[in-house]
Formats: C-alpha cells, sequence, structure tokens
C-alpha cells in the first residue's frame, strides 16, 4: 500500500500489573479506505484505537497517524481526525445546536454548526436538550461532533448502536459518502453485517492478538459454503450421489433436515439437484448460499480459542486466508 494514513507495527500495550492486552500487532490502513477492526469483548479493540488515536503511548511498538506518532506529536495530529467513542457524554441540558457550538469552539476549521447537523440529520431537533433525545439521535450528535473538524481520519466506535434499522442504513450511506470523498475510515463493531457491508479490509483481533486479515471478500471466501433441504419421507442422506464426488467436505442432518458443507458451491449445488432431478425427488426448503462474516468470524474466534490457527501467534495473512 503506498500511501498508508495509518501504520502498526509490532504494537503493545501494557496495563498495570501486567496485563497485555495488545500483543505485538501489525497492520496498514491506506487513504480513503475503510477497515475495520473486529473482535470479541476484551480482544483488545479499544485498547488498540487509543493508541491510534493518541489517548495513549504504547508499551512497545510503533504507530503512525498520517505520518506523525499521534502521542507525541499530538498537535499536528489532533486537528486532523475525527473521533466518535461509544459515547459522548456530553451536558444533558444543553440543546444539541448548543452542544454543538460548544464543540466547534473547541475545533480547528470547523465546518458550520448547522451543516455538521444536517449532514447526520438533526437539524430539526436543534432545540432539543441532549437529555431529551433518543439513543438513535444521540449517536448521530456524537457522529456530527465527530464530522466537525472536516476529518482526514475518522475513528468510528460502534457508530449505529441504538438506531433503528433505517438509521442504521442511513448512517451507512453516510460513511460511504465519507469514504468516496476521501476520508478513511477506521471502524469498530458488534454489528458483523456492518462490517460486512462497509470495509474494503478487516482484521479480526483475539486476545491481544490479530487472528486474521485481508479482504473482506478473501476472509469469508475462505470458509466453507452451506446447502440444506429436507428430504422426503423414505430417503436418507444415504440416497444422495457420494458426498465427496459433489466436493462436500462435511454434513449434519437434524431429522430430515440436511446442511451439506462445501468449498465448491457450483459444483456440489449442480450435482444435488441434477440427482434430484433424474431421481424425481422434491427438496423441500433448499438453501443454497455462501458463507457470511458472522460465519467466519464465530470460526477465526473459535480457532483461535483452541489454538488451531496456522502461524506463529496463531495469526493468519491475507495469503493464507485466500488460498
Amino acid at each position: 500500500m503506498t500511501d498508508q494514513v495509518i501504520d502498526v507495527t509490532d504494537l503493545r500495550r501494557v496495563y498495570g500489573g501486567g496485563f497485555e492486552a495488545v500483543r505485538g500487532i501489525s497492520f496498514s490502513v491506506g487513504r480513503g479506505e475503510l477497515f475495520a477492526l473486529l473482535g470479541t469483548n476484551g480482544a483488545g479493540k479499544t485498547s488498540t484505537v487509543e493508541l491510534l488515536e493518541g489517548l495513549a503511548a504504547p508499551a512497545a511498538g510503533r504507530v503512525r497517524v498520517l505520518g506523525h506518532d499521534p502521542y507525541t506529536e499530538r498537535a499536528a495530529v489532533r486537528p486532523r481526525i475525527g473521533v466518535m467513542l461509544q459515547e459522548g457524554g456530553f451536558p444533558a441540558e444543553l440543546t444539541v445546536a448548543e452542544t454543538a457550538r460548544m464543540w466547534a469552539g473547541c475545533t480547528s476549521g470547523a465546518r458550520p454548526v448547522a451543516e455538521a447537523l444536517e449532514i447526520v440529520g438533526i437539524a430539526k431537533r436543534s432545540g432539543v436538550r441532549v437529555k431529551q433525545l433518543s439513543g438513535g439521535e444521540k449517536r448521530r450528535l456524537d457522529l456530527a461532533m465527530a464530522l466537525l473538524g472536516r476529518p482526514e481520519v475518522l475513528f468510528l466506535d460502534e457508530p449505529t448502536t441504538g438506531l433503528d434499522a433505517e438509521g442504521r442504513r442511513e448512517t451507512w450511506e453516510l460513511v460511504r459518502q465519507l469514504r468516496d470523498n476521501g476520508t478513511t475510515v477506521l471502524l469498530t463493531t458488534h454489528y458483523l453485517e456492518e462490517a460486512e457491508e462497509l470495509a474494503e479490509r478487516l482484521a479480526i483481533l483475539h486476545e491481544g492478538r490479530i487472528a486474521a486479515e485481508g479482504r473482506v471478500a478473501d476472509v469469508v471466501a475462505a470458509q466453507p459454503s452451506h446447502i440444506s433441504f429436507e428430504l422426503p419421507d423414505g430417503y436418507f442422506v444415504g440416497d444422495l450421489p457420494p458426498l465427496a464426488e459433489l466436493g462436500v467436505s462435511g454434513h449434519e442432518t437434524v431429522g430430515r433436515r440436511v446442511q451439506l458443507r462445501t468449498d465448491e458451491l457450483q459444483r456440489a449445488a449442480t450435482g444435488l439437484l441434477l440427482w434430484a432431478r433424474d431421481a424425481r425427488v422434491e427438496l423441500g426448503s433448499l438453501d443454497v448460499r455462501t458463507a457470511t462474516l458472522e460465519e467466519a468470524f464465530l470460526r477465526i474466534a473459535k480457532e483461535a480459542q483452541d489454538g488451531t490457527d496456522e502461524g506463529p501467534a496463531g495469526r493468519r495473512t491475507e495469503k493464507e486466508m485466500a488460498v
């Protein structure tokens, strides 16, 4: 990647008592890229992001944001980044407009308050006190404050928590527009659908280490696809063509319901349907689908927990994930 806006090398963070929350991770994010940092609770996501934002110094390793150390050169980095925390903690008695004006007064080159509120869709609520906002509206206000300084790099921590389905989709579209206009975005989220919708690349953390990283499509494609269906009475799995010849790597049955796992979805689906046609068998509730990021995440987390990942420290590279 020729234009790295975020560059992390062997980053470590240790808390009092010797607890190592981040254990030597490395990754980079290019200009205009949307990168997702995922992980189970306690995996080290927040500890990592705080180092990127310059809120603490690493115990070891190197981090650069826009070419600067965000902790020792904070004055050079802070005006160029926007941060949306999980909760803004704004004064409850201030109105939305008053909160935004207060925040703008602390922001270099702030855009007009009305513009920031309009971008996130809460301009009509400008006269409402913060304590009267819904949870979703508070998240929109958090995002508006992060966008006041026209950031080159935007850190989004659980940006759609509390939003309904429509609000979540609207926020996704806004984030895409920011990315398309050149803003680099680092996203942390527990909504794996959100990461799959928005991110180009990702890293999955587990116990302070990177368990998997790479393009989202490659990480998902490394997981098996599924074909599920119900066999009619009188038919059993043994009546199917030899599963290995269909490219099926494994299967489960629950009553009449069968689920096949395969890395060759088209071959397996074609062979199964041809058999059903020739045998005049109707496969009930047929469902053919590729893996999702959620499935990939759960499997990778389990493998990391079991210590079965390949490579030192259980880390898979982008190349390995694509194989």
